[in-house]
């Protein structure tokens, strides 16, 4: 059998890595540190590039107790998620994610309102329970998340934490105090190239340096819209590989939050009785939906239950096989 040549490409300029948390000989606390991007190919084309950094896992937990969690994701930490420190320690120990995601959705002034201090409070809380990589996300009020991320990033300072979100209307608060306290920033944007340059061309004229910033093009669930934002994120990375300097930035997906807010992984058995266990069913389509997009680019994925965890892991490691030294 006559096997075809590989088709290789050589392309102009390799996606930036960003390095996320500071070990204690870096000036923080944490125990490792978690580098993503520096790819110099699309995603494990291992034959045409590198990818010295293999795609890396975060597991969310939130600052307060979720009330809208289907019973199959509450299931695994339910005797913890009153305590976010213990939670976390239950997710680092027991989950072995690569990072840990903070989401601040207690300060949302819908709901239960918390104030900054609160919220630094619980950053420092979970810092000291574990020793991974943190990512900060922040309630989604633009307001309130600006008057929260003062307290917080100047709480987690040298920690080299990733904080989220900025996009054209808050950029320059949280830019500020990336730079000021050495953490690293969420450029967020709709779905849209030309939306994404602008929010990092905005965020790289306030002074941010672009080696420090991270791309969200948004996320949408498998089944949901996401052939649209999987054709985004590609063009992103491949403009970031033929040498656009305002795309070649790793890119982040925010999984979990909308693969457990379709009905698909949210439906109970008794609601959907073909459709089998939701205790498999949901982390399924969290992990269906990870994978998808690591595949398109992502270099950070944050999920919610550990058996998505676990399953992506899995997935890179075989995706990673054919990397070469370093990976």
């Amino acid at each position: 059998m006559t096997l075809l040549p590989q088709v290789r490409r050589n392309w102009a300029r390799t996606i930036h890595a960003v390095t996320i948390g500071a070990t204690p000989e870096d000036g923080g606390t944490r125990s490792c540190t978690v580098t993503i991007g520096g790819t110099s190919a699309m995603p494990f084309h291992h034959f045409e590039g590198t990818m010295p950094h293999r795609p890396a896992v975060a597991m969310e937990i939130t600052d307060i107790p979720p009330t809208d969690w289907p019973e199959a994701l509450r299931a695994p930490i339910a005797d913890v998620m009153s305590d976010p420190a213990a939670w976390a320690a239950r997710v680092e120990n027991d989950f072995q994610p690569d990072l840990l995601c903070v989401r601040l959705a207690g300060c949302d002034p819908n709901g239960a309102n918390r104030t900054p201090e609160e919220a630094a409070a619980v950053a420092v809380a979970v810092r000291d329970a574990v020793g991974l990589p943190l990512v900060i996300w922040g309630c989604g009020d633009l307001d309130k998340d600006a008057e929260v991320f003062p307290a917080v990033a100047e709480a987690l300072a040298g920690e080299r934490c990733l904080l989220g979100t900025i996009s054209e209307k808050n950029y320059r608060t949280l830019t500020a105090l990336g730079t000021a306290y050495g953490h690293r920033v969420i450029a967020e944007s709709p779905v849209d190239i030309n939306m994404a340059k602008q929010v990092n061309i905005l965020a790289i004229d306030a002074g941010f340096p672009e080696d420090r910033l991270v791309i969200y093009p948004t996320t949408g669930a498998l089944g949901y819209g996401i052939e649209y934002v999987v054709s985004i994120m590609e063009r992103l990375r491949i403009g970031g590989l033929k040498g656009d300097r305002l795309v070649s930035m790793p890119i982040v997906g925010d999984i979990g939050r909308e693969a457990w807010g379709v009905k698909e992984a949210r439906a109970t058995l008794e609601e959907a009785p073909g459709w089998g266990d939701p205790a498999m069913r949901g982390p399924a389509w969290e992990a269906a939906t990870a994978l998808i997009y690591i595949h398109a680019g992502a270099d950070l994925v944050i999920l919610r239950h550990p058996d998505a965890v676990c399953d992506a892991k899995a997935a890179i490691n075989q995706l990673m096989a054919g990397a070469t030294d370093g990976s």
